[in-house]
């Protein structure tokens, strides 16, 4: 089947103002905040914006994560300034005394600090407008270095800035992400746009798939991820997911797309049903397309998993159409008394086999009444079932109105791993059901 490429990951750059074109611009991220180099928190803030800058063209050619220090702060932008024509730093823009990023741009650019009294205006109104009473250190917020462009931020304190030190353009937003997602897109990138940043359209499509490991698919389509090949296929592997991200580049959309569209009609060809979804998309929004499609519901029977399949699900809008319910029954006697499994048949084969499983999905598809009923157990870890069932054996069961089957495979990871991927196992199990493949 042939996918046009979604425009919402395409952007065209203007050519207006080409004085400030760069042949190969280079541009860098600094990410601020001893939490981020401490590892408490992930910088999530780096890879948005790179997504975000490669749309309008712009080759993000280093990340750099720099603690809450004036010193290496300096440092940090002074290489930066040095090496890329565009430097965008996220964070050190509020009120605390760590905060220390104006400071460090102002002395960067040798230059002194400034009231902005529009800036301060606005902070007075955020706090009058929460109730709050203002702390006379928020003033510093609305200091700035002498003539940098003041970015407004109507969703928080921080204002952005804006400004040119030596031959770089230089940013710095604030690192709440929504403050930052915002002022990005309505502020900052329309700038970088009239200045004459980028200058090319830059496709980025992604292709995700499950049930074969990264060398087999790989080996399917070698071809396409060789070194050098135009447009770059990438392929990448997170929790069992595979997925392939085609790198398109031309001067217009349209040739964008033509480049782009005949690689993603070879790899659906050459992958099949292995492939569920593009960019963002998980395996529950796959199965929940195809249970609206179908007009199909589902229950869900979970030992290993306990809940995580429901959970997924659930996180569909729209999930009460078809999500009957589900039983969490990771103790053998819920399975029996709770799902009617024999218990007989659990001291013949043991809760973790093949017959349980099967015997659990159309178990919770009776109780529930649901057209597809969905079980997983398994040994997620520490604990395994013996030499002959390690841990990471995992059962899908799946059941419907013409009959039942299992599925059976050995997971590898933690044991929060396992679960994660024993889920999705299950939830391709019911995509590949209601495909209609065997």
């Amino acid at each position: 089947m042939h996918h046009r490429c979604d425009n919402r990951y395409i952007a065209e750059v203007s050519t207006l103002d080409s004085h400030y074109r760069r042949p190969a611009m280079k541009a860098e991220i600094i990410s601020i905040g001893t939490e981020i180099t401490s590892g408490q928190n992930l910088d999530t803030n780096c890879q948005w914006l790179s997504r975000r800058l490669a749309e309008l063209g712009i080759a993000v050619a280093f990340h750099t994560t720099v603690a809450d220090d004036l010193h290496d702060n300096l440092a940090a932008f002074r290489i930066a300034i040095g090496r890329a024509g565009l430097v965008i730093a996220t964070g050190g823009l509020g009120p605390t005394l760590d905060d220390l990023t104006r400071e460090a741009l102002a002395q960067v650019a040798s230059v002194e600090l400034e009231f902005h009294e529009d800036s301060w205006r606005h902070i007075q109104q955020l706090f009058t407008r929460r109730n709050r009473a203002l702390p006379e250190r928020n003033r510093v917020q609305a200091m700035f270095p002498v003539g940098a462009e003041v970015i407004p931020n109507p969703l928080g304190t921080a204002p952005g800035i804006l400004m040119k030190i030596g031959t770089s353009t230089v940013v710095a937003m604030p690192g709440v992400p929504s403050e930052m997602f915002a002022m990005f897109d309505n502020e900052i990138k329309p700038r970088l746009i009239a200045m004459g940043f980028g200058g090319e359209v830059i496709v980025q499509r992604k292709i995700n798939t499950f049930g074969a490991g990264e060398s087999a698919i790989e080996e399917k389509v070698s071809d396409l991820t060789r070194r050098g090949h135009v447009p770059e296929v990438g392929i990448t592997a997170s929790d069992a997911t595979i997925s392939l991200r085609i790198f398109a580049r031309a001067p217009t959309i349209s040739e964008a797309e033509a480049v782009c569209a005949p690689i993603e009609k070879i790899i659906r060809e050459r992958l099949g049903n292995l492939v569920f979804g593009v960019e963002d998309e998980e395996l529950q929004n796959a199965v929940a397309r195809l249970l609206t499609e179908k007009r199909q519901t589902i229950a869900v029977a979970e030992s290993m998993t306990a809940g995580l399949v429901c959970n997924r699900l659930a996180q569909i809008p729209g999930a009460s159409g078809w999500l009957r319910g589900g039983v969490v029954c990771y103790g053998s006697r819920v399975k029996i008394e709770v799902l009617g499994v024999p218990e007989s048949m659990i001291q013949e084969h043991g809760a973790v086999s093949a017959p349980v499983a099967e015997r659990l999905a159309a178990a919770v598809r009776s109780v529930l009444r649901s057209d597809v009923g969905l079980s997983v157990v398994g040994f997620a870890g520490p604990d395994a079932g013996g030499p002959n069932q390690p841990i990471g054996t995992t059962f899908v069961g799946l059941a419907w109105a013409g009959g039942s089957k299992t599925i059976h495979f050995n997971w590898n990871g933690t044991r929060t791993e396992i679960q994660s991927r024993a889920a999705k196992m299950a939830l391709n199990a019911v995509r590949l059901h209601l495909l209609g493949t065997t």
